[in-house]
Formats: structure tokens, C-alpha cells, sequence
């Protein structure tokens, strides 16, 4: 049963239900979903800044791929601590905050001379961005019950596709020119990051931490999304374990593996694929960005699907693991490097669905732990996981350095992306059953 799922006649308890669901998910998914294209959109900028600030600074494939991944070395040790401050603290004023810090540290990073100086800037973006996700996820249990899970991060996380597929575009024209001797490369930095802080200062004011705080609605919707999400709980007679031995269990460990291998495909492709299209096809930066949006395009479509049909049918297992079966179909094809269009943008398509796996992936934490121990795990995997940004955009780098092409590269993705859907089957289905249970 979903939260406040049902329909009803007009002013009935039901109906009342709907409408206030519908209003919730109204007010709160839209702006998260804009926050998310802000953080996603600075977060891989520099790929697209890479096709003009490889040879301004003198970067090498290796140089450019530590680059674009020293980035988690500073993101990974938050993840824990950003999730529990929204758990314990207030969701507003720590995605605030992070959003004002990021947008700063990204319109700095266009003042980079050197490979040092891109590498602090990189790390301090991480750091600034740590708490973001893991801490949006988190929140959406403070508003939405097990059944919508799926879909409602389908929503928040379908941004990422849709920061990519405007951002391309918009990133190959401005790298491609300059204006009062600054290069398009340095102009991306210093344009993408403005609007994470003016969005920072918004959603301070905007957002509201839990449904009893949420005055723009009414006395009687705020008791019933309480009472609703207090139902939910009730079953569980148990107290969740604590914090160490949750992270610790056979459960978690194999969650979070199965996310590092996927974040690992995901990362590879979002840091790797303009300089990859580019090198392929040979298109100028400005077409670049045009073509390079359309796999992002198919993405945003099958994440909200995938959420949706998750949900509907309430399986999680082969919804999130069958997106990486899909990927690692495209990067083995790839290995052969293809040169005509067409058939290049549809093998990239396929290694991008490897994300539609996200917001059915995160409904399983969020299903089966709750309170600061659920936050907690939320955490641990997406910062363990988000060891593969470090490690995928340096492996392909370093691949690419030694062997001259990305061949390679596309069949390490292949192997990784089996490696995640494999994973991800191993977990037992009875025990998603019996946490879904109403």
C-alpha cells in the first residue's frame, strides 16, 4: 500500500489522502529535482571543460581522469555525516548550505593554472557536495512511504539524465568560445556554478524539514502523512540495530558493492563519453553537445519508467539490475570502435541506461532500515560506492594513456556492469518481501 494512496468519494478520508499526497509530491519533488540538476550539472562539467582545458593547462588522459576524480576524495568521507544531519539536524539548512559551498568551490575551479591548482579545487567541490544526496534520499522518507520510493527517486534522480541532456549543449557552445580573452572552458565553471548558489538561498526558505512543520498544509494533512509514516514503522518490533552493525551486515556489504560497480559504469560514461564521442566521430565541440544529450534524454525516460513500473509491481531485484545487463551489452560492442554515427550514439545510449537502476536501487536501503541507522547505511553505501568516481574517469584514463585507444576501457565497463547486476540478484527476495509487506 502506497502512502496515501487511494481514491474515494469527494471528502472522504481517502480522498483527502490523495490530495494531500498529490500536494506533497507537488511542492517538494519539483525543487529537489531542480537542486539535482544544479549539483549534477557542476559536478561533470569538467567533462565538457576538458575538451578546452586538457590543452590550455597541458593535461594528459591520466592527469585529466585524477582530475575528475579527486573530486570523491573529499566527497566520500561526508556521506555519513550529511545523511545523519538531515536525520538529526534539518534538511533545509544542511542542503542549503551545501548548495552555496559547491556552487562557490565550481566558479572558483575556472581559475585554475595549473594541474595543482585544478586538483584542490576538485577536491574542495567534493567536500562541498558530500552531504547532497545521501542527505535528499534520507528526506524522502521523512515525506513518502515504502510503496512510492522507487518512484519519487525516479523523480528526484531522473535530473541527472536531464542536467546532462540541457547541460551538453549548452557546455559545447560555451566552451567553443571566449569573450574578453577568457576561454569557453573557464566561462563553463564560473556560469554553472551561479545558479547552485542563488538556489542554495531559495531553498533555505523553501523547504520544510517534516510534514508537522509544513504550514502549507492543513492541521488534518499533517497528522495523517504522520500518522501514516508512523504505521509503516509500527510492524517493526524490533529496534533497528545500531549504526556499526548495521553497516557491518552481509545485507549492506552486498548492496554496497553492487552500487560501487554500478556507480563505476555511471561515472566511467559521464566523465569519459564527450572526449570519447569526440575522438569517435571527430564532431566539433558545439555538435559535441548537441548529440552527446541524446543518450541522457533516453535515460531521463527510462529512470522515471523503471521507478514507475517498480513500484507498480513492487520487485526490485531484476528492475535494478537489468539496466546494468544493458550497459555492459553497448560497452562490449564498443570495444571494436565503431566510427559511424548512428550506431556509436546507440552503444552509448545503452552504457548510459546502466543509471536507470538508481531510484529503484535506493528504494531498497530505505525499505529495509529506518531512523539514523537507515540514514546512516544511506550514507555508507553512496560514499563507499562513490569510490568508483575516483577510480573509474583514473582507470580509463590510465588505460587510454597505455594502449592509445578506449578499447580497453570498454571492456573493463562490460565486465564491471555484469559484475553489478549479478550483485545485485544476490539479494535474498524474500527479505525485500517481507520489509514491503504493508
Amino acid at each position: 500500500m502506497s502512502l496515501l494512496r487511494g481514491r474515494s468519494a469527494p471528502g472522504s478520508s481517502a480522498d483527502l489522502g490523495s490530495r494531500t499526497r498529490h500536494q506533497i509530491m507537488v511542492r517538494v519533488l519539483p525543487f529537489l529535482f531542480l537542486l539535482y540538476i544544479a549539483n549534477y550539472a557542476d559536478r561533470t562539467s569538467i567533462a565538457f571543460a576538458a575538451l578546452g582545458m586538457t590543452g590550455d593547462l597541458g593535461l594528459s588522459d591520466r592527469q585529466f581522469g585524477l582530475a575528475a576524480g579527486l573530486f570523491f576524495f573529499g566527497y566520500i568521507p561526508l556521506q555519513i555525516p550529511g545523511a545523519l544531519l538531515v536525520e538529526r539536524w534539518s534538511a533545509r539548512r544542511m542542503i542549503a548550505t551545501a548548495m552555496i559551498a559547491w556552487g562557490s568551490c565550481t566558479a572558483l575551479t575556472g581559475l585554475a593554472h595549473s594541474a595543482g591548482q585544478l586538483y584542490l579545487a576538485r577536491l574542495a567541490l567534493g567536500a562541498a557536495e558530500a552531504g547532497f544526496f545521501p542527505g535528499v534520499i534520507v528526506y524522502l522518507t521523512h515525506w513518502f512511504g515504502r510503496a512510492d520510493r522507487a518512484k519519487t527517486a525516479a523523480y528526484f534522480t531522473a535530473a541527472i539524465p536531464l542536467s546532462q541532456a540541457i547541460a551538453s549543449p549548452l557546455a559545447g557552445w560555451i566552451v567553443g568560445h571566449s569573450w574578453y580573452a577568457i576561454p569557453g572552458w573557464r566561462w563553463l565553471f564560473i556560469l554553472e556554478g551561479m545558479p547552485a548558489v542563488l538556489l542554495g538561498v531559495i531553498a533555505y526558505f523553501f523547504l520544510t524539514d517534516r510534514p508537522r512543520e509544513a504550514r502549507w498544509l492543513s492541521a488534518s494533512q499533517r497528522q495523517r502523512v504522520e500518522d501514516r509514516l508512523h504505521a509503516e514503522e509500527a510492524p517493526i518490533a524490533a529496534p533497528p540495530p545500531p549504526i556499526m552493525e548495521a553497516i557491518r551486515s552481509p545485507m549492506v556489504l552486498v548492496l554496497a558493492s553492487a552500487c560501487l560497480l554500478s556507480y563505476f559504469v555511471g561515472y566511467g560514461f559521464l566523465f569519459w563519453f564527450p572526449s570519447m564521442l569526440k575522438r569517435q566521430t571527430s564532431l566539433s565541440d558545439a555538435l559535441v553537445g548537441v548529440i552527446g544529450a541524446i543518450p541522457h534524454i533516453a535515460l531521463f525516460l527510462a529512470m522515471v519508467m523503471n521507478g514507475w513500473h517498480s513500484d507498480r509491481h513492487m520487485e526490485r531485484r531484476w528492475h535494478a539490475a537489468i539496466p546494468s545487463f544493458v550497459a555492459a551489452i553497448g560497452a562490449l560492442a564498443l570495444t571494436t570502435e565503431f566510427h559511424a554515427l548512428p550506431a556509436v550514439v546507440l552503444l552509448f545510449t545503452l552504457i548510459a541506461l546502466a543509471n536507470a537502476q538508481l531510484p529503484v536501487f535506493w528504494a531498497i536501503p530505505t525499505t529495509l532500515l529506518r531512523g539514523s541507522t537507515g540514514a546512516a547505511v544511506v550514507g555508507f553505501i553512496n560514499g563507499f560506492a562513490s569510490l568508483a568516481g575516483f577510480a573509474a574517469p583514473y582507470l580509463l584514463g590510465e588505460l587510454s594513456s597505455r594502449t592509445g585507444s578506449f578499447a580497453m576501457g570498454m571492456l573493463t565497463i562490460c565486465v564491471i556492469a555484469l559484475g553489478a547486476g549479478l550483485l545485485v540478484l544476490c539479494i535474498p527476495k524474500a527479505s525485500l518481501s517481507a520489509a514491503a509487506a504493508p
